[in-house]
C-alpha cells in the first residue's frame, strides 16, 4: 500500500475529502512531508536511502504520538535535487527549481484545504536550500501559516555515539549512520560485503574548515565508490538505537508544533502571488452527508 512506513491511520491521502473537510482543529493539525532522493549511496546501499530514511523516521515518529495529537503525513517526495551524484547510474534528479515549485504547489494545496502547520523532514543533504526557499515563499504568501524544514538528523539522536572522531568530522554520504539505519529499516537492500570506507582529503583552507570541505563538490571528486565515510562498523542494533532516538525526537517536535503559537500577519506580502477561489468546507460536507 501507498503509506509504506507511515501508519495507515496517520496517512492523509487515506481520508476522503469529506473526512478532511470535517477534521477538527485543522489550523493546528501538523502535516508532515518526508523529502528524500533517489541517488547513489555506494556499492553497498540502494539508491533509495534518503527516501527510505526520511519516510521511516517520520513513520516511526507518528506511530509514537498519542491519539490526541492531530498529525498526518502526506506521500513523500522521493525524487530530489541530486546533481552532485550524476556521475553514477541510478541517480534520478530534479532541478532545484522543479523541487522548489513542487513544494510551493504542495504547500498551496495544504493551505487551500485549511491546514496551517506544515513540517518537512528532509533526508537528503544536497537540497535544503530549495526547500528553505519554498518555505520562505509560502510564509510570505500566507502570514498565518507555519512552515518548518529540518534535516532528519538535526534533532537529538544517538548516531554520533557509535562513531569515531574521524567519522563524526568527515563523513557526509553513505557512511556509518545511514548504513546502520538502513540495516534497521530495510536490511534486505544492504550488501555489507561490498561496503568500503572512503574520506575526502583534508580541506586546504583551515580557516574555513578543518573537517568537511567548504568548496563545492561532486561525490565522484572523492573517488569512484561514491562513499564519503566509513560504513564498515555499522550494525543493525546500532541502526535500531538511532531510529528509536530519532523517532522519539521527531514525535516531540510534532507535538510541540501542534501546541505552538507563532506570529501571524494579516497584511499581504509585497509582490508575491495570491489566489482566491471556492474550496468545499465542513458546511458543504455536512449538507452532503445529512440524510434526506
Amino acid at each position: 500500500m501507498l503509506h509504506g512506513y507511515i501508519p495507515a491511520n496517520r496517512f492523509l491521502p487515506y481520508l476522503s475529502w469529506t473526512d478532511i473537510a470535517t477534521l477538527d482543529n485543522k489550523a493546528n493539525t501538523v502535516i508532515v512531508l518526508p523529502t528524500g532522493a533517489i541517488e547513489q549511496h555506494g556499492p553497498h546501499l540502494p539508491c533509495a536511502v534518503d527516501s527510505v530514511i526520511s519516510s521511516g523516521v517520520v513513520g516511526h515518529a507518528l506511530a509514537r504520538l498519542p491519539a490526541n495529537i492531530p498529525a498526518y503525513a502526506i506521500p513523500p517526495i522521493t525524487y530530489g535535487k541530486s546533481d552532485e551524484h550524476l556521475h553514477f547510474p541510478g541517480t534520478l534528479t530534479l532541478t532545484g527549481e522543479t523541487l522548489l515549485h513542487t513544494i510551493l504547489q504542495i504547500g498551496e494545496s495544504l493551505y487551500r484545504a485549511g491546514f496551517r502547520k506544515f513540517l518537512m523532514v528532509n533526508g537528503h543533504g544536497g537540497q535544503p536550500q530549495p526547500l528553505q526557499m519554498a518555505a520562505r515563499e509560502l510564509r510570505l504568501r500566507h502570514g498565518d501559516m507555519i512552515i518548518i524544514m529540518q534535516d532528519t538528523f538535526k534533532v537529538p539522536n544517538c548516531a554520533e555515539s557509535f562513531m569515531d572522531d574521524k567519522e563524526r568530522q568527515m563523513a557526509m554520504h553513505a557512511g556509518h549512520a545511514e548504513t546502520a539505519l538502513m540495516l534497521a529499516l530495510a536490511p534486505d537492500t544492504v550488501q555489507m560485503s561490498k561496503a568500503v570506507a572512503n574520506y575526502p582529503p583534508a580541506f586546504p583552507c583551515p580557516t574555513l574548515s578543518t573537517s568537511k570541505p567548504m568548496a563545492a563538490w561532486a561525490s565522484y571528486d572523492f573517488g569512484p565508490s561514491g562513499v564519503i565515510g566509513d560504513p564498515l562498523p555499522s550494525t543493525p542494533e546500532q541502526g535500531a538505537a538511532i531510529l528509536d532516538s530519532l523517532a522519539e525526537s521527531w514525535a516531540q517536535v510534532i507535538t510541540e508544533i501542534h501546541q505552538m503559537r507563532w506570529v501571524t500577519r494579516a497584511e499581504p506580502a509585497w509582490g508575491t502571488g495570491h489566489w482566491q477561489g471556492k474550496v468545499l468546507d465542513h458546511n458543504d460536507a455536512a449538507s452532503l452527508l445529512t440524510p434526506r
